[in-house]
């Protein structure tokens, strides 16, 4: 299975900024379109106090810092120029949703879909919205938040599609009780129901379970996106959960077993989180470059995608 789609975490809330100019990225985004990749979706517009375009609303209501680079204005720029569909993530206030008011946060996202669609809505390229706070089970309130934030953005963009990236509670997940692939089926069954409608694309994270657990994971998603009228892709990790050091990129061996397990489940799109840090030619970490040379080997020799 090749890789079609890359998440941008230009706020790099838990991984160093590279410090990139447009010049870098047009480089990086070209190498992308090289090898395959159509869909880049930044994960958030901004994250507690720093944001990635300057947003009037955001400043005024959560005291956020003036970025010196409109990057949402660049990255859909270089998304046109490369002929690539754009997913816009959402802000995330590292506070509300987390300490349980969901309701403070749907309504700060429903304020910069309308200040984000106003200004950068005219793009050929911004083709869908990422709701970005991520669970990995059921989470008060989160479902409905999920469901009212998906409805009301596809209203704004006349249908323009929305995606969500869970994660799963397996064993790998340290801040929560590793759950069976029975619960997880129950709990997911039942926030999909509720979001079915206002969610078109499942893209659970493949990195908190286990190599040997993933293939049962992926077969679950799938028959879960599809009982739920959605599709289903997978957010190949390209980070290695399992070193001690968070995060560096991952080992080739370990990338591979979860593509093949993906294209076995028979996953409809793999994306990965993230190109530009863990998998690119011109990435801040060496090994990155050898990534990105062990993936073409093996990418060259599938047979061509439709």
């Amino acid at each position: 299975m090749k890789i079609t789609g890359t998440f941008l975490d230009e706020i790099s809330h838990d991984i160093p900024h590279q410090n990139w100019g447009e010049k870098e990225w047009d480089r990086d985004f070209g190498t992308m379109k090289r090898i395959g990749i159509d869909t880049v979706i930044m994960i958030r517009c901004g994250h507690k106090r720093f944001i990635t375009y300057p947003s009037a609303y955001l400043a005024e209501t959560e005291r956020c810092y003036t970025p010196p680079t409109d990057l949402v204005e660049m990255f859909l720029r270089l998304s046109d120029k490369y002929g690539m569909t754009f997913y816009f993530g959402l802000y995330d206030s590292g506070k509300y949703w987390v300490g349980g008011d969901c309701l403070r946060e749907l309504d700060i996202s429903k304020h910069v879909a309308e200040e984000v669609w106003t200004r950068y809505g005219k793009h050929q390229s911004f083709g869908g919205w990422y709701l970005n706070c991520e669970i990995s089970r059921k989470f008060a309130g989160m479902a409905s938040m999920y469901r009212n934030l998906g409805m009301f953005v596809k209203q704004l963009s006349g249908g323009l599609p929305t995606l969500i990236s869970p994660y799963i509670a397996g064993v790998k997940a340290s801040w929560s009780s590793p759950i069976s692939i029975q619960e997880h089926k129950r709990d997911w069954n039942n926030i999909l129901a509720e979001t079915e409608g206002a969610v078109d694309i499942l893209a659970f994270q493949d990195g908190h379970c286990d190599y040997d657990e993933l293939p049962e994971y992926l077969k679950v998603n799938c028959e879960l996106a599809r009982r739920h009228h959605m599709r289903c892709w997978t957010n190949c990790e390209s980070f290695d959960r399992d070193m001690p050091i968070r995060f560096l990129p991952i080992k080739w061996e370990k990338m591979r077993l979860k593509l093949e397990a993906a294209a076995h489940a028979g996953v409809d799109k793999a994306i990965t989180f993230e190109f530009s840090h863990f998998m690119s030619p011109y990435s801040m970490y060496q090994s990155a470059h050898g990534l990105f040379d062990r993936y073409l080997e093996y990418a060259n020799r599938l047979p061509q995608q439709e």
